[in-house]
C-alpha cells in the first residue's frame, strides 16, 4: 500500500506543481517519448540480464506490490517454532527431528506453525541445515556452512535491487536520446512559425523531464525497496542461524540469542514472548 501512496505522491505533486505554474498539460502528453525511455530502458535490461536473471528480476518486482514485510507477530511464530524444535532435541535427543525434516507434511511440530513453513524459502532453509546436525557435522563447521548458504542467498537476492539501480541510472540518458530525436524532428520544422517550433522543442524536453523523473521518482525508489526487502529477509534467516548455531544449548538460552537478532521495532520483549509460550503450552495440553 505504502509504494501505491508514494508513487500517488510523486506523480501527484509534479503534476499539481506543473499546474500552479499554469502549464499546459497537452504538452506533457507525448506517448512516443514514453515508448522511447521506457522501450529502451526495458531492452537493455534485457540485453544485461541472462534468461533465468530475468525471470527472477520480473519476479522480484511483483513483491514491490504484493510481497508484505515481516511483522512482529511473524518474528514470534518463528521463535515459536524454534523453542518447540529445541525442546524436541532436549527431550528425544536430535535424530528425533529426522522425520520432521524429511516429510514436514506430517510432522507434529510443523503443522503447527503453517505461518512459517508457507515460505518455501524459510523451509529448505531449515531443512537443509538441519540435516546437517542431525548428520553430526561439528558446531563449528555448522557456523561455517550457515554463512556460506546465506551469503549465497544474499548475493542471488540483491541481482534484482542492482540490476533496477542500474536501470534508473540510464533513465536519464535516455531521456536525452527522447530529447535529442526531438530537437531532431524540430530542425526540419525550422521554417515553422516560432509558436510552432516552441511547442515541439517543449515536447523533446518532456524527453529529459520523463527519464529523470522515472529514475529518480519510481525506478530508482523500487530498487532500494527491494534492497531493503533483502535485508528484511536476511535479518529472518539470522534468527534462524543462531538458533542453529547454539542448538546444544538449552531452549531458553538458545531462543533468547535468537531474538536478540530481532531488530528493536519487530523484536517482542522477554514478557511478550514468554506469555506467548506459555499460551502455546497451555494450548498443546
Amino acid at each position: 500500500m505504502n509504494v501505491f501512496i508514494g508513487m500517488g505522491l510523486v506523480f501527484g505533486c509534479v503534476i499539481l506543481g506543473y499546474l500552479m505554474e499554469h502549464g499546459n498539460m497537452s504538452v506533457l502528453y507525448q506517448p512516443a517519448e514514453l515508448v522511447i525511455i521506457g522501450g529502451a530502458a526495458v531492452g537493455a535490461l534485457v540485453i544485461s540480464l541472462p534468461g533465468k536473471l530475468l525471470t527472477l528480476v520480473l519476479r522480484d518486482i511483483k513483491k514491490i506490490f504484493i510481497h508484505k514485510s515481516q511483522t512482529k507477530n511473524d518474528f514470534i511464530n518463528l521463535l515459536v517454532l524454534l523453542y518447540d524444535l529445541c525442546s524436541k532435541v532436549r527431550r528425544e535427543g536430535i535424530l528425533s527431528l529426522e522425520n520432521d525434516i524429511e516429510d514436514p507434511q506430517k510432522s507434529e511440530i510443523f503443522r503447527k506453525h503453517k505461518e512459517v513453513i508457507e515460505d518455501q524459502e524459510v523451509m529448505e532453509f531449515l531443512r537443509d541445515n538441519f540435516r546437517v546436525i542431525v548428520m553430526g557435522v561439528q558446531t563449528n563447521d555448522v557456523a561455517e556452512i550457515l554463512e556460506i548458504d546465506l551469503e549465497s542467498a544474499r548475493r542471488e537476492a540483491l541481482i534484482s535491487s542492482q540490476s533496477l539501480a542500474r536501470t534508473a541510472d540510464a533513465l536519464p540518458g535516455l531521456g536525452i536520446v527522447a530529447a535529442v530525436m526531438g530537437v531532431v524532428l524540430t530542425m526540419g520544422k525550422i521554417s515553422e512559425p516560432p509558436a510552432v517550433l516552441g511547442a515541439s522543442i517543449g515536447a523533446a524536453l518532456v524527453g529529459t523531464f520523463l527519464g529523470v523523473l522515472l529514475c529518480y521518482g519510481f525506478v530508482g525508489p523500487m530498487a532500494i525497496n527491494l534492497e531493503f526487502k533483502v535485508k528484511q529477509k536476511e535479518v529472518y534467516f539470522n534468527v534462524i542461524k543462531t538458533a542453529l548455531q547454539h542448538f546444544e544449548n538449552s531452549p531458553v538460552v538458545v531462543i533468547e540469542m535468537a531474538r536478540r537478532e530481532i531488530p528493536s521495532l519487530e523484536r517482542p520483549s522477554f514478557k511478550e514472548f514468554e506469555d506467548i509460550k506459555s499460551k502455546w503450552k497451555t494450548k498443546k495440553e
